[in-house]
């Protein structure tokens, strides 16, 4: 499929998912959700891809949204608000658009912040598992200041991110931060250079693609997800036992076992495709 606002790029087992509108610092359209859920779609059924790292072109991650209706940017009724709401911003139970095809996708995901990320910009990449920033990155949770609320379930991220009292101190106050703050408030794990940022990301995307199993990624990112914020353990012990023995019998583990102790790379068999144990996804069950 051909991209207009993105660009999607493999290489060594490494989708690169570029935002990629420059002269508008990338800002997020309609047509920018839906073929970012479309990409991360088709990279969730290619075996090929380990890990998809998400970046921006040019100076800006993602500027927030297209305002180039001026006042009437968010007013649906009067047409101009399709811009920025429509296909892909904001899903439902199905887990349609970037927000579903993000938390529930098989692979590793990796944010690296080039630039700007604000409103929007930021939001779209909460649910990436790990986040590096270019020491050049801004953010801003800008919503109340344009008499928005939070948007593609950030209420629901954020806080599980970095906590409610500094989710709620960025959110009321819209203000914009600088990468060192988001360091400090745990939205990034580091801050590196800007130069560094995509050989960084790639490092870490490396490290995954080249020691980790495919299936135990799936499993493990949405385990940590869905129970991290649980307040009791046993939703968690119901899953992961059944899981931990079903893989216990899969030549996945003992390439594992068998790498380790003949220290060598692993190369591991198993397709997220066709080899998913049962009972996943647990948590469609009864729906």
């Amino acid at each position: 499929m051909g991209y207009e606002t993105i660009r999607y790029e493999v290489e060594d087992r490494i989708l690169t998912v570029t935002l990629n509108r420059p002269e508008k610092l990338n800002a997020y359209t309609a047509q920018m959700g839906a073929e970012l859920a479309e990409a991360l779609q088709r990279a969730d059924a290619d075996d090929d891809v380990r890990v998809v790292i998400l970046t921006g072109e040019g100076r800006g991650f993602c500027a927030g949204a297209d305002l180039s209706a001026g006042a009437s940017s968010f007013d649906t009724r009067a047409g101009a608000g399709a811009t920025n709401f429509g296909a892909g911003r904001a899903p439902r139970g199905g887990g349609l658009g970037f927000v579903g095809a993000l938390f529930n996708c098989r692979k590793a995901t990796i944010a690296a912040f080039n630039g700007p990320a604000v409103g929007v910009g930021i939001t779209l990449a909460l649910p990436t598992d790990i986040k590096i920033a270019s020491s050049a990155a801004r953010f801003g949770f800008v919503f109340a200041r344009r008499g928005l609320v939070p948007e593609a379930g950030s209420a629901w991220f954020l806080p599980r991110l970095v906590g409610l009292p500094q989710a709620l101190r960025w959110c009321l106050s819209g203000q914009l931060f600088g990468a060192e703050e988001a360091l400090r408030g745990g939205l990034v794990s580091e801050v590196v250079e800007p130069d560094q940022l995509l050989p960084r990301a790639r490092e870490i995307a490396r490290e995954i693609a080249e020691n980790t199993a495919p299936i135990s990624i799936a499993l493990t990112r949405q385990m940590l997800w869905r129970f991290g914020a649980e307040a009791e353990p046993w939703g968690a012990l119901k899953v992961d036992g059944p899981f931990a023995m079903a893989l216990g019998a899969t030549a996945d583990v003992k390439e594992g076992v068998s790498a380790f102790l003949e220290k060598r790379p692993p190369n591991f068999p198993g397709r997220v495709s066709d080899g998913m144990p049962a009972g996943y996804p647990w948590w469609t069950e009864g729906t």
